[in-house]
This record gives structure tokens, sequence and C-alpha cells, in this order.
């Protein structure tokens, strides 16, 4: 239980006082009047004795008694009614409330911190006024009244007169048998003769002498002159008395009963109804029935007007009911006691003083005294200390059992003067006077006899005043009976039926309990009175049960180890039973309290539970702040519900939000707490949506909300725009460059203001999800912002205009009217703004109505709340509110600061510049293909519309693919034709050719310059060929745009982007881009595959040697069966500096060369160097374009597209040739040697092959074109059209030593030095001689000895090689050279040699004379290696004999 202001050994004797009855007249009550009060209220606040008081028991021992109270009263002859002692009882208890500001009661349990009401005052006041207005029943006297003051006024005509009236009247009240209420404790009742004397207005003389009278008659024992009202009430605000009358009415009396202020007390007989309303000053004169009108009734009797029974009717009646109001409202403002002075108090305090010493005590001795003669007189033959009453008395009894069953036994009825009763009188007695072992003694022999009657009634409250007794005797002789309470509370509540007594028993045995910290047994205690039986139901059952069950959790948390959940689960009983019994404030509080346990620990149920009590509570206490705020925990909290029972909460959350939000319309909105935002998945995106695709136009696949975030793409697209903006800036990227991020989400870098262009859609996606299962419907969604206008051009910088927040002429807002998010729905909503000046603008969050759609129902005893319409869609149930979109951004963690502590960089994505309008560009693809074949060529084109209003300029694009497309090159026609009518022609530039010109090259040249492809431009950046730079507004133009298969097969993504400035140049935006990607599927074709090597032919037709052949290998390599038919290979081009393809050697009758599928195909082609004045210098960047037809059509290889493709290509091989190391060696005498060496065996000669496929498709045939590039570097290596798959490396074990030669060789290679120098023997192929004449053939041979490099070459032709394998001397045969044996020769750069030799022969064969072997070295070097000439075919020579 909770801490109270008094002990438990206070608390007792305070409950249990001698009671004295006080019977005033009229003029007597009139004077008491004056100070607002009446004669019992005037004693009340003096009614403790302030010193010990003495008395003998009957054994003439000495008995102290401390703090003794009396309990003063006016006399009442009707009981209290129990639904006036309920309303009581319930004013009490809402009256009393927690103070303000009141400190709590910290309690820490495991890892609970609760705050916790430490004192319970409610609790106090309820017990205290329940046992003060307990009735008094006959079954205990400790209640009756023990003495009567009979007071009379000294100004009446016959005071002594008036004394014999009023002690006649009480002896009426007591002994008539028309009166059963009040009861009294002995028939002989002490009567104490009080005078009151107004000493401001009477006579002092004729009281003193009245006084001197009434002691004569009286005794000076019974009697006393009481002074009062020493000041008149006008001079009473002269000087402040304290009031010590307040605390007490309003403590006890809420309704202010036993006083005037109650109103219409009502006579319950109806006769003479026209005066049976008191005047509200409560002074009637007149006397009825002799009996003052002051006591006919008591004070909690229920007002009869409440009754239709006896309902008045009448004028007066309802002009007193609606007086008492204002009475009551004035009731505060009263000065108690105004006419009283403090030698006034003290003379009431000694009037109390003296009549409890020489009235109330002696009579109470002698009292005890007669009792106890009494009894030990008749002590006879029985066992207990006075059990011989029983038998003198048997026959007075009226046992009349009706039933031997004990339940019924509670009616058993003693007669005044049984024996039984007497020691029971003489128990309470002893009781009221502390005389706690005597009284413990008679208590338990009377509880015997009880027992041994079966009057259950009388046992019950013998066993609990025992125990009660027992707990109280000084110095502890006995533990505490707990058991006789137990049994009394038993007995009361089931054979008694009757809860009152039960309910004291409870409150006295708990609190003795609580005083022995018997918190466990106590809590049990209380509970088990608490259960709703059917004998004890209705509002005074669930204030009980509240109470008792809110002391209960007070026990459980303060045991030794607190029991937290068990507090908080009665705590919630309570609350329960406090807001049946209509106490809402302290249903609201117990819940609160409880709501600490269950808060965060994941009983999401009961915290649900809970805060919707609070929420009803706090609504119907009109707390709606509070209210929204339990509610909104239930909503916002992930909730295990059902769908049903969220949407009641969802309902009553939606009505009391609407009540809130009407008490203040024009305040701010409020925050809703559904749906949930996920505010970091914010995305803002800038721009147009794109454009659906029209037909056969594409647009730009640009940027939208639909594609999903990708860090790789994101960094292409950065590095894109890098190039093209360093190119644009002479290699430099400015330092105030960001790259244009047209959607911000939580990935993008949202550090730096994003900029928006004006009159250009801001659409921001916020993601909504509803954690509930009953949908929600949000109506008039839209964005809410704040703009502020500002001039970014530099002027009128000191003027800053006001905020805006509302304005559709500045920022425009679009508003969703209806968006549905299902249950646990995860769902975008797009919202667009459209601002029409340039400043910045804020957004700061969604505005909308909240309600939802679902059907009412009632659920878990939730119906619709009041004033709630509950039609099919409850769309009148709609809160207007807000969400905040507070993004917070990324976590800093660069400097040793930020590492170490968390701090979070700022997140700008929802504050954007709006700047000055900028052009804006719109691309579209016309027969744009999504399928090609590996190096097929397609004629596209692509439109350009400016759709702003300003002109755009410096149009380009950048790819990382340059090699898939081409604007053509600066010799294609600027104006083609439409797309519609150019479907049907080649994509090549052709010429027709005669058929007599076949076998030989048609010669052009062009420069890499026209087609965009410079020394050490940027390949990736191609201008877009715009006619006068300028795109006006409104105005479009289409381009043809060629395009090329990817060499590998495979879907292939290529991104486009496009970037484009505006004619005037802004502070804030320099350029703007648009970005596509293109999504290309290639299939497989042909392969080809090429090797180049020297002609053993030395000479061409111009006499200069170095021909060389070309041999080409097609293969058709394309698998799907049905559409590709066949490959035709119609034209084979070269392009070179310095070689150009010259003739076809294997030129078969068929001139077009087919292939179908898996078939190959060989060619063989001659190749020359370009002549003289062919040959340009490295620098004009002149290539000479050869092509080799085998068709009757020539495709202009040397223009746009053939050209254009061929530089691209050509300009990615560079690139990745640029991208290996070079070898860094350290002699440079020997890499000059090498790169010498290499040089000559290096070819720079490309071949192009064009073809075309024939294709069916839904049964129409097509043609499609496409050519491969074959790039040769050097003689004798295979070079492929498509890309080769690299080999993994093989895994190595692991060296952990360093090899000793670490240097790079810089020697030359022996192949390539075997290509240093070429060799050819020029001999007849057979040769007659007649051995018979002559014995020996001598053959002429020419060696032609030609220096491939441009370096002087020293060379050392040895004739003596003799071959060394058998083999060879079998097959060729043996044969001598003859003359000098070894020449040594200089040849100078690029120098034919021929030296004559002769062979001797001497008997006919087949002679191989490749027998020199040729030595090489560089003039400035020392190595010598021997020439390879395996290469080169056998020498063989037939030698006739004729």
């Amino acid at each position: 239980m909770a801490q109270c202001v008094q002990s438990v050994q206070e608390l007792i004797p305070d409950s249990f006082v001698p009671c004295v009855a006080a019977l005033c007249s009229d003029e007597a009550e009139r004077l008491t009047r004056l100070n607002h009060l009446s004669f019992a209220e005037l004693l009340r606040p003096f009614s403790r004795l302030t010193s010990e008081v003495h008395m003998r028991d009957p054994n003439n021992q000495l008995h102290v008694i401390k703090n003794l109270k009396i309990a003063v009263s006016n006399i009442i002859t009707q009981p209290p009614h129990p639904g006036a002692i309920r309303k009581l009882l319930s004013d009490v208890v809402s009256g009393s409330q927690p103070a303000e500001g009141l400190v709590a009661n910290v309690i820490t349990a495991g890892d609970y911190d609760l705050n916790i009401s430490a004192t319970t005052p409610w609790f106090e006041s309820y017990r205290e006024t329940f046992l003060q207005s307990m009735p008094a029943s006959d079954h205990e006297f400790l209640n009756h009244y023990l003495a009567c003051m009979l007071v009379a006024s000294s100004s009446e005509a016959e005071p002594v007169e008036q004394f014999s009236k009023l002690s006649q009247e009480q002896h009426r009240i007591q002994h008539n048998s028309d009166y059963s209420y009040p009861k009294w404790f002995i028939p002989n009742t002490l009567k104490y003769y009080v005078l009151l004397h107004d000493v401001s207005a009477g006579d002092e003389q004729r009281a003193e002498s009245i006084y001197e009278e009434m002691k004569q008659k009286y005794g000076t024992q019974g009697c006393y002159l009481l002074k009062i009202n020493s000041r008149t009430s006008n001079r009473a605000s002269d000087e402040q008395i304290p009031d010590p009358w307040s605390q007490y009415l309003q403590k006890n009396s809420i309704q202010n009963q036993e006083s005037y202020e109650d109103g219409p007390c009502t006579v319950t007989s109806n006769k003479n109804s026209d005066s049976n309303l008191l005047s509200l000053d409560g002074l009637d004169n007149e006397v009825k029935d002799g009996l003052p009108n002051n006591f006919r009734v008591h004070p909690l009797q229920l007002d009869p007007s409440s009754d239709s029974s006896n309902s008045i009717d009448g004028p007066d009646h309802v002009k007193s009911a609606s007086s008492l109001h204002e009475t009551k409202k004035t009731n505060t403002g009263i000065i108690h006691g105004a006419c009283l002075t403090l030698t006034d108090h003290d003379r009431i305090r000694q009037f109390i003083q003296e009549f409890t010493f020489r009235g109330l005590l002696p009579h109470i001795e002698k009292t005890i005294r007669q009792l106890n003669d009494q009894l030990i007189s008749r002590k006879g033959l029985s066992r207990s200390l006075f059990s011989a009453t029983k038998k003198w008395f048997s026959g007075s009894k009226v046992p009349e059992k009706s039933i031997n069953d004990l339940k019924n036994t509670s009616g058993l009825l003693y007669p005044p003067e049984a024996p039984e009763l007497q020691i029971r009188k003489m128990a309470d007695l002893c009781f009221l006077v502390q005389h706690y072992d005597l009284a413990y003694n008679c208590y338990h022999t009377a509880k015997k006899d009880f027992l041994n009657d079966q009057a259950m009634l009388y046992a019950a409250g013998a066993l609990e005043m025992a125990a009660v007794s027992a707990f109280l005797q000084p110095g502890a002789p006995r533990p505490y009976p707990a058991h006789y309470m137990d049994t009394a509370i038993q007995t009361y509540r089931d054979i008694c039926k009757n809860m009152v007594l039960a309910e004291r028993c409870v409150l006295l045995s708990a609190e003795i309990l609580k005083s022995q910290s018997k918190y466990s047994e106590a809590a049990a205690l209380l509970i088990r009175l608490t259960s709703e039986q059917n004998t004890w139901k209705g509002m005074d059952s669930d204030l009980r049960s509240a109470l008792l069950l809110e002391q209960a959790a007070h026990c459980f948390i303060n045991m030794k180890s607190p029991m937290v959940r068990k507090y908080a689960f009665h705590m919630i009983l309570a609350g329960h039973r406090f807001s049946k019994a209509g106490q809402k404030k302290h249903a609201l509080r117990c819940y609160c309290q409880a709501m600490q346990v269950y808060k965060g620990k994941g009983w999401s149920l009961a915290e649900d539970h809970i805060n919707f009590t609070i929420g009803r509570q706090s609504y119907t206490l009109r707390q709606l702040d509070n209210a929204v705020s339990a509610f909104r925990h239930i909503l916002i909290n992930e909730s295990k519900q059902s769908a049903a029972q969220q949407g009641a909460f969802l309902r009553e959350y939606l009505y009391v939000y609407k009540n809130v939000s009407q008490l203040s319309p024009d305040g701010p909105l409020p925050q809703l707490p559904l749906p949930y935002i996920n505010s970091s998945a914010t995305r803002v995106f800038f721009g147009h949506d794109r454009r659906p695709a029209d037909g056969e136009k594409q647009a730009a696949t640009h940027v939208s909300l639909d594609q999903e975030y990708d860090y790789e793409s994101s960094q292409q697209w950065r590095e894109l725009e890098e190039q093209v903006v360093a190119l644009v800036n002479k290699g430099v990227i400015p330092s105030n460059f960001h790259p244009t991020q047209y959607c911000l989400n939580s990935y993008s870098d949202n550090s730096k203001f994003p900029l928006a262009v004006v009159e250009e859609p801001i659409t921001v996606e916020v993601a909504f999800r509803n954690p509930l299962k009953v949908p929600l419907l949000l109506t008039d969604l839209s964005l809410l912002w704040k703009f502020q206008p500002k001039d970014f051009s530099g002027k009128n910088n000191e003027e800053v205009k006001e905020l805006v927040t509302s304005e559709p002429e500045m920022i425009g807002t679009e508003v969703i009217s209806e968006f549905l998010i299902n249950s646990e729905e995860s769902k975008v909503a797009r919202l667009k703004l459209f601002p029409h000046h340039i400043g910045e603008l804020h957004i700061l969050g969604v505005v909308y109505n909240l309600g939802t759609i679902q059907s009412s129902m009632t659920v878990d005893g939730i119906g619709a709340p009041p004033g709630c319409h509950t039609e099919k869609h409850s769309l009148s149930m709609l809160v207007r509110g807000r969400q905040d979109l507070e993004i917070q951004g990324p976590r800093l963690n660069n400097t040793k600061e930020e590492k170490t502590s968390i701090k979070y960089g700022p997140d700008r994505r929802l504050d954007p510049i709006i700047t000055e309008e900028m052009p804006l560009l719109e691309v579209f693809f016309i027969h744009f293909p999504t399928g090609l074949l590996c190096g097929e060529i397609r004629k596209a084109y692509v439109e350009f519309v400016n759709v702003s209003k300003c002109p755009l300029t410096g149009l380009k694009v950048v790819s990382k693919r340059p090699e898939f497309f081409t604007f053509g090159g600066n010799t294609a026609v600027l104006t083609p034709l439409s797309p519609s009518a150019s479907e049907n022609c080649s994509a090549y530039k052709t010429a027709v050719t005669d058929a007599a010109s076949v076998c030989t090259a048609f010669t052009s040249s062009a420069s890499s310059v026209d087609f965009g492809i410079g020394v050490g431009s940027h390949p990736e950046v191609i201008p877009v060929p715009l006619p006068d730079t300028v795109l006006l507004p409104g105005a479009s133009v289409q381009l043809p745009m060629w395009l090329r298969g990817p060499d590998e097969e495979g879907v292939h993504e290529i991104n486009f982007l496009f970037y484009y400035e505006s004619v005037k140049k802004l502070p804030k935006i320099r350029h703007r881009i648009l970005r596509h990607t293109a999504v290309i599927c290639t299939s497989r074709s042909l392969n080809v595959r090429a090797t180049v090597c020297r002609s053993n032919s030395l000479e061409d037709e111009e006499g200069r040697g170095g021909n060389m052949l070309v041999f080409v290998d097609v293969e058709n390599v394309n698998t799907s069966e049905a559409s590709v038919k066949e490959f035709h290979i119609v034209q084979v081009s070269s392009s070179s500096k310095h070689w150009k393809l010259h003739k076809s050697v294997n030129l078969s009758e068929n001139k077009d060369a087919k292939l179908g599928s898996r078939e190959k195909g060989k060619f063989c082609f001659k190749a020359i160097r370009c002549k003289e004045k062919e040959v340009a210098t490295q620098s004009s960047e002149k290539y000479t374009f050869a092509d080799i037809i085998f068709g009757n059509e020539q495709i202009i290889s040397s223009a746009s597209p053939c050209a254009d493709f061929f530089y691209r290509s050509l300009s990615s091989e560079l690139k990745k040739s640029q991208v290996q190391p070079s070898v860094h060696t350290e002699k440079h005498s020997a890499a000059d040697a090498v790169r010498l060496i290499q040089k000559c065996s290096a070819v720079d000669l490309n071949v192009v092959i064009l073809w075309k496929a024939y294709v069916v498709e839904d049964s129409k045939q097509l043609i499609l074109e496409g050519q491969h590039h074959i790039i040769l570097h050097t003689i004798g290596k295979e070079a492929f059209s498509y890309p080769q798959k690299q080999e993994p490396p093989e895994m190595e074990l692991l060296k952990f030593f360093r090899s000793e030669n670490t240097t790079v060789s810089s020697r030359p290679s022996v192949e390539q030095f075997s290509n240093l120098i070429k060799t050819s023997l020029h001999y007849p192929e057979s040769f007659n001689h007649p051995f018979h004449q002559k014995s020996l053939c001598l053959v002429p041979v020419t060696l032609l000895l030609s220096n491939c490099s441009e370096a002087d070459v020293d060379v050392i032709v040895d004739l003596r090689h003799k071959p060394t394998s058998p083999e060879s001397l079998e097959i060729h045969g043996s044969f001598t050279w003859l003359g000098q044996t070894q020449y040594k020769l200089r040849l100078k750069g690029e120098e034919i040699h021929s030296l004559q030799l002769k062979a001797c022969f001497v008997h006919t064969g087949v002679y191989n004379l490749g027998t020199p072997r040729v030595f090489a070295k560089l003039s400035d070097q020392l190595t010598v290696v021997e020439t390879s000439q395996q290469n080169s075919m056998p020498a063989l020579i037939i030698i006739n004999n004729v």
C-alpha cells in the first residue's frame, strides 16, 4: 500500500472515537450560524484533547489515554441513505487529486525506473469518510452515542425551561419506539447542559446568573457556560483570524453535509409540505411535532427532488434548487468563525477539555465498572470469563432459528439486555478509551459465546475487533491474529452478505499487515474483496475495487524485491474499475502509471490497450493533446492487432483529431502520424517527363524516376560529362564543375544546392508506407514549400524579398485528389511543383487529408465514438495535417574529428535553386534498330528539337563506343533525304563500274581530319553537325546517323550523352546534358582473319621491290538458320598510308564470292607500295584507299560511312595499343636498333571487307550491308576482325628469391633479324647439259639481297654451307659453288644488291640451290645474326642430260 500520513497506530484510534450527540435550541443554533457553522461544526477543530487523560479500569489500575478525540454531531433521526453515502464517497475521491507539481517517488527495480506517486491522498480521504459515514448497527456499539450535549442560548426567555424541553426531546428520541435511529450506547445516556452566550450582543450578568442556576440544578460536572462571538461580523475584515474549520468542512462534507449549505433538506413525511423546506440559512424556527427540523433528516439522505415518487411541486422548490447552485458557487468565499476571536477559540478548546474530563470520561469509567460488576456477579459455572451470563439470561433470548444452516444464522438477534451484548458493550467501551488489553479479553470471550450460538454477524464483529485490539496492545504480548480477520471478512461477505463491514475489515487488516511489511498478504487481502460477485455490483463496487486494487498494486511495488509487472497489471485493473465508477481522472492516472512498465518492452497488445484507454479518458476529460498523443502511439508502433481493431483505433484517432483541429482552425497544421514516410528514400527529379515512343520515333531515354539507381552507370555518365566539359574548356575541368544530376536520391551527392530551371517542373517522389491492416485514403495531397525570390544576376543583391509559402504565381503546386494506400502497402507518390520565378525554393513536406474507407464496426467493445457518423465510407472523417520531410545527410568521415564523433553532412536535395531559363533539347531516333548483325551498317535518323524559348548551340555527343555510330564526315551531304525516301537505298556511297576493270583496284584518298579523327583529339566527343551550329527555339533538325553492329555478339548497352549550351552565358548553369542509352542485340555474321607475307618476286611493275601478299580467310559463322540465307563479299578495300591492294590473285570465274551457312572462303591479294606522290607525310594523316570489287558496283570506301567506321575502329585500336606500357631500356643505341629492326617487319595495312547478307523476314527479302576491319601490323602475324579472348595465364609457383638477371634484354630477336635482309635466287628452272661431252655443268645464279630496313646493314654471304642431314643429301643431291666463297657487303637503307654466282653440278638430278647462308648486322652494332630463309620456298633446279 501507499504511504499514509497517519500510522496505523494513529489511524485506528482516530477511526473509533466516543460519539456525542448535540441537541440545540433554535436560538443557540442561530448564534453559531452567525459564524456560518452549526454547533457540531463549531466544535470539530477542537475535538482532540491536547493533553493526556487518566482514568481507572475496573481493577482500579490507572490507565493513560493519549490523543483522545471525540466526535460531536447533530442528532439525525433517519439513517443515512446508501446512495447518498456512495455519492459522498465518490465526490471525496474525485475531489482529491494528486497535487500539482508533486515530486514523484522514483523507484528503480531491475531495468525499470518508475515515477510513482508515493502517497494516495484520495484513498486516505475515502477511508476516513467511509469509516466516519458507517451507519450505526445493532451488533456493535462503537458508533453509538455515549452522551448528549443539550445547548441553549443565554438570550432565550427561559433557558432552564428550554433545557428541560431539550432533555425531554432527547429522552423521547432515545426511548420512543418510533425512533430506531440514532443508536444509544446505554439507556442512561449522559446529558451535558451547555449555555451559549453571545459576548458581543448578550447580557453577561444574566448569563452568569443562569449558569449559577444550572449548576444548582445539574451539578458543576454536568453543565458549562460557553462564551462565543466576542466580535461582530462586520468587524471581521479588520483582523485576520485563522480559519481551522475550512479543512474539515471541505474534506468531510464535499456537499457540506451536516451544514446549512446542504440546501433543500426535506422532511420525509409530506405532511405540511408547504413548510418542509429549510430556508437557506438553516434558521427555520418552527418546531413540528416538538422536534426541531434541523435534525429530522440525515444529511446523507438523497435529495427527494431526484426521486420522481417524492417530487415536490411548488415555486419554492425551484427557487431554492436554483439558489443552491449559487450558494455552492459562493461557498468557497465564505469565512467561517467570523465572529470568533482567538480567545473564543481557546474557550471552545477549554469547553471540550472540561466536557471530556468532568463529564464524558467519568461517565465511561462508571459504565465500564457497572458492566464489569454485572458480568462478574453473574459469573458461575461457565468456562469463559463472563460466561455465567448465558445461563442467567438464556430465557430472555429470541433465538428462533428457522434453519440450522450456518448461512442463515446471521439472522439471530439478541435483545439489548442480553449478557453477550453486555460483554460486547464493555469491550467496545474499553476499545474507545484505548484499554486494548481488557478490550481484547472481552472480545475474545464474546467471540466464543457468539460462535456457540452461531450468531455469525456478532461473532464476525467480535473477531474483527479482537484482532485489532490484539495488534494495538502495548508491548505486543501476542502476535496479530490475521486469521481472525480472514474469518471475519469471510463471514461478513459470504454469510452476512454485508460488504460494507467486510470492506472495513479489509481496510484495517491491510493497514496492519502493511505496518508489519507483510505486503504480499496485504495485497492478497485487498484483491480478494475486488471480485465482481452478484452480491456486490454497481458503482460503489467499482469505486471500492478500484481503490483496493490500486493499494494492492502499491503493495507489490513496495515489497523488498518489487514486483513491477504485478504492480502495472493491478494498476490497469484499478484504472478499469475507476473508469467504470466514473472517476475518469483517476482512471487516466492509473493507466499512465502502468504505461511506464509496459512501454517499450515489446508487449505491443498491452501497450495498444493502455494507449487506447488513455486516449479515450483524456478525450473525455478534454485533454485533447494527450488524447491525440496516445492514439498516435497506437498507430505508429508496429501493431499486431487485427484489421478490425486497427480500423477502430484509426477512426477513434481521426474523431479525436478532428475535435482538436476544430478548436484552433486557424492554427498551424498538425503533424500526422500516418502513413509512414521514408524520408531518406525521397527522390527529386528536375525536368519534364519523358515522352512515349511515337511510331518509328523513339525519344531519348534520358533520366526518369522509373530508372533504378546504379552506381557504375552514374560514374560512366559522370566520366562522359567530364570528357566533354574538359574538351570544351581546352582540356581542363573547371574547379566549380559539378556533374549534372537530374534525379537526386539517397545515393547521389546532395551536398550542394541542386539547380532547377524556371518553368520546368520539379517532381518529388515521396515513399509512403501504411503499417496498418486497413487502407488509408489521402486526399488533396500536395507538397508544402516556402520560396524566396532572388535575382542571381548580381543586381539588387541587397534587397531580399519576403518568403512566400502559398502563391501559385510564384510556384504552381500539383494536387493529387485521391491517393489510396492499401493495408501494409508501400507506395510512392509523385508530386510536382512548377516554378515560375527565379529564387530559392525549400520543399518542407507534404500536406493532405487523412481518412480511411473501411466500413465501421464495433470491435472489442470499442464502438464508434459519439458523434461519429458510421457510413459505408467514412469519408466525412478526414483530418487535414502535414508531415515534414527531414532527410539526414551522410555521416562525415574525412577528418580525425569527424571520425571520432558522429557528425552528419547536409542533404540539400529538397532545397533547389531556381535559375534563369535555359534551352531544352529533345532527341528522337527514327528507324533506330534493336538488333544488328556484327559489323552490319544501318542508316538511321536523329531528330533534334529545341522545346524551350532559348536558342541552343555547341551540340556535341559523347560516347564510350564511338565506333558504333557516325553522323558522317565533312564530305557527307548535310541535308539528307527524309527517312522514308531513303528507306530502301544503300547506306553506302556507290559508283557503277565497268566489267573490264574488275581485277585491279580503284584508288582514292581521304584525310582522317575530315572525319573528326585528328591527332590528339578526343575520338569519343563528336560534334553534331547542326546547320549554322545553332538550334533556334521551337526548331527541329533531322540528321542521318549510321550505325555499325559491334564485333562481339550479345546485348550491348551504348550510352550517348548529348551536351549543349545556351547562346547566352548564364552564371549558374553553363551547359545542359541529355542522356540516351541504346540497347543493341548483335548476332554473329562473319569471322575474318588475314595475314600478310612478303612476295618472293623482288620487283614490281616499276622495278621496285617490296611486294606483299595478303591472305584473307572469311567464314560465315551466322547461326540463325532461318533468316540469313547467305553472305556475299562484294568488295575488299585497303586503307593505308604506304600500301594499297593492287589486285586479286585467285579471282574465280564467279565474280560474286558467296558464303552459305558455315562456309569459308579464302582470298589472296597482291599489295604494293603507294607511289611517291600518293605517299603523304605523316602529319597530313592522308590515307590511300584501294577498292577491289567483286560485284558491278563500287562502294567508295573513302567516303562516309565506310571511312568513318574504318577511322573509328583504327582510333580505338590505337587507343588499346597506347595503353600497353613501353619497356624502358637503358641503352639507347640498343633500343634504336630494336626499333629499326622491328620497323622492317612492320606493315600498316588495313583491310576492309564489305559484304551483303540476304535475309528473309516475314516473307520479304531484305539486303543487309556491313563491313569488317582487319588491321595488319606485322608481316607473318595473323590478324582478326573480332576481338580475341584472352586465355587466363597458367598458375605459376611463387618465387622467393630474386632472379640474377633482372634486366630486360634489349637485343633484337632472331625472328626480327631474319626480316632485315630479304634474299632471292634467280636461276633457270631447268638446265640441259651434255654430260657425255663435258662432265662439269656450270649454271649462272643471281643472288638478290634486299635491305628491308632504312639503316645501313653489313651482310656476309657464306657459300661454304653443307647440308648436314643425310635426308637432304639423298633428296636434293650435292653440288658446289665455284668462285669466291664469302662476300662481305654493306647495303644502304632499302638498297637492292645482286651477286653473280656459279653452281657446279656433276650429274643430272633435282637440286636445292637455297644453301647460301646470309648473316646481317646493323653497321653500328656488334651482334651478327643469320637471316632466316625457312619461310622462303626451296630453290629447286632440274639438271637434264642431253
